[in-house]
């Protein structure tokens, strides 16, 4: 039940700007929708005008449209406009950029950007050729896309004006996580539109991509809020001292101090993937004690995505643990980054293409790899092997002497896998049953031998877990029914991906989940488990404790009911 203080009272009373913040869990949302249907029910808003509320996440979206439906009107739903930022800006330019570009604006996806960008090492480098890309191409890129629309509502007042006359009244959410362009759109908004924003200042894990610990005192200097300060309430895990301790963990106080529903274990040291089985242990115990409840769901949190691979391939195999016993096997889904997996989804759609029409060649078997290979590590740029393995590549294709070896054992490798590609594939007889055709396709991938392809079949296992298979299935039966071939599916694919990115998700977290801390950001499960390895995947990485203590806080208030940490009995986590 959620509780209407003092405090609360006062923000929905507030006039103008206001600024609301709170720790995990304090009702920043819940306050924000009360006062959307406060301001609602007052009149406020003028015919065709609504409310936006911007948040960066997906998953947060989808949770707040949910939460919405028990706070807000069924009348009154459609004066509430909830999205993303980059949605929110899509739509401007999608509809607006021809005033930018003479070129028709296309989103440059982020699988396909990691490809594109992957000679470029440094950050100015990568910056300047996404630029570029959208200058020459009308290729946009998402570092870009509020710059590029700050730019758009800066040169044209009147269509900055119908925006806001549109949006009078602006909710920007985790507002402490705004990079420098996203404040400078918010703050160009806020000229005309009132703007409510909701922030922790303790909830900052972005500094990467440029969030600013300054940026709160940023917003009070330029639009004087009403300020408004939640403190500890907190209403996602009440009763507990999840919060509590998150807040005792910046500080230091959480030493020594014992908590009822935060508990920390050390496991003890064990060869390679045996030091997983600790946490196997521990997700099979909560699994009998929760027997067979269908809602409840846990997050096993750790700090790298080699690591959540690694703890995923434990989870899914049967594994001896002494005395003949076998730990079994533990249905789960990963949230996996998706560069490679998104890339091997438009690798295996040409492969469907081209297969069902028999015109598979090494050629473009090639090409796709070399995609994969440079793209599949998403920002961070391909290392110089890779790089001079696809140059390689691609000049071996050039010279078209496909008689002659080429230089180097692993890159004759993958020549020999391409070339057995070609031929299995141009062989496949398709039945129009696209998840049969796409596992026949796929199967091939994981005879390959060289190290390249067996990197790209370990991706295409991933795509299933992209939660596009419906999508997907959808777009390529149509191709089917109407051609009786594949015809247009690698575009079809490429499209559904793109649209994927705008889509708010409808995902349930339940059940057992496993993902980096930076992807629970958002979410909100009954239970997680955070855990790091003995010597890679630690918390504290180049020594920074304060990030470490931020990035920890966000993982340990991602439960509801109960957090359990694990850390190393021979090298345990100096912040405990």
């Amino acid at each position: 039940m959620f509780e209407l203080s003092e405090e609360k009272q006062k923000v929905l009373d507030a006039h103008g700007n206001v600024l609301v913040m709170g720790g995990p869990g304090s009702g920043k949302t819940t306050i924000a929708l009360l006062k959307a249907q406060y301001m609602i029910n007052k009149g406020i808003l003028k015919p065709g005008q609504k409310i936006l509320f911007l948040s960066f996440a997906r998953a947060t979206i989808s949770r707040v449209e949910q939460h919405a439906k028990n706070v807000i009107e069924a009348t009154d739903a459609s004066a509430l406009e909830i999205t993303t930022y980059h949605g929110f800006i899509w739509t401007i330019l999608r509809s607006h950029g021809y005033l930018l570009s003479p070129h028709r604006i296309r989103l440059l996806s982020p699988h396909d950007a990691s490809a594109r960008l992957s000679a470029f090492e440094s950050d100015d480098e990568r910056r300047a050729e996404k630029t570029r890309l959208f200058a020459d191409e009308g290729l946009l890129h998402f570092d870009l896309f509020a710059s590029t629309c700050v730019k758009l509502l800066s040169k044209s007042k009147k269509l900055s004006a119908v925006i806001s006359n549109k949006y009078p009244i602006i909710f920007a959410d985790e507002f402490q996580d705004t990079n420098k362009d996203e404040w400078e759109l918010i703050s160009h908004l806020g000229i005309r539109s009132s703007l409510i924003a909701l922030a922790d200042p303790d909830q900052r894990i972005y500094d990467f991509r440029g969030a600013d610990p300054a940026r709160i005192k940023h917003f009070i200097e330029e639009h004087r809020p009403h300020e408004f300060d939640f403190g500890m309430e907190n209403n996602r895990s009440n009763g507990t001292d999840i919060v509590v301790f998150g807040n005792d963990l910046l500080t230091g106080k959480n030493k020594g101090k014992k908590y009822e529903n935060v508990k920390i274990h050390l496991y003890p040291p064990r060869k390679g993937d045996a030091q997983l089985l600790s946490i196997k242990s521990h997700v099979l115990a909560r699994l009998k004690e929760k027997g067979d409840d269908k809602e409840w769901s846990l997050a096993i949190l750790v700090p790298s995505n080699r690591l959540m691979i690694s703890v995923s391939d434990v989870l899914g195999k049967r594994n001896p643990c002494g005395a003949g016993r076998i730990m079994p096997a533990i249905a789960h889904e990963v949230a996996v980054d998706v560069a490679g997996p998104a890339l091997m989804a438009t690798f295996i759609a040409k492969l469907l293409e081209l297969s069902s029409q028999s015109k598979c060649c090494m050629e473009d078997i090639v090409f796709s790899l070399c995609d994969h290979i440079l793209g599949c590590k998403g920002d961070k740029a391909a290392t110089q092997t890779d790089q001079d393995a696809v140059n390689a590549l691609l000049g071996y294709i050039d010279a078209k002497n496909y008689e002659k070896a080429i230089r180097g054992k692993i890159r004759q490798q993958v020549i020999d896998d391409c070339k057995a590609i070609t031929e299995l594939c141009n062989g496949i007889q398709f039945s129009g049953e696209v998840a049969a055709d796409w596992i026949k396709v796929r199967s091939i991938l994981s005879e390959c031998s060289s190290k390249y392809f067996k990197k790209a079949h370990e991706d295409a296992m991933f795509i299933k877990l992209l939660h596009k298979g419906s999508l997907l299935n959808h777009s390529l039966a149509q191709i089917w029914r109407t051609n009786g071939n594949y015809i247009g599916a690698a575009d079809a694919v490429k499209n559904a991906l793109a649209q994927e990115h705008f889509a708010t998700s409808t995902k349930t977290w339940s059940g057992i989940n496993v993902m980096t801390i930076h992807k629970a950001k958002g979410k909100e499960f009954d239970e997680v488990i955070i855990y790091e390895g003995p010597h890679t995947g630690r918390f504290i990485v180049n020594d920074d404790l304060d990030k470490a203590r931020l990035v920890l806080r966000v993982a340990v208030t991602r439960a509801k009911k109960h957090a359990f940490i694990l850390t190393s009995q021979y090298n345990p986590c100096p912040l405990f």
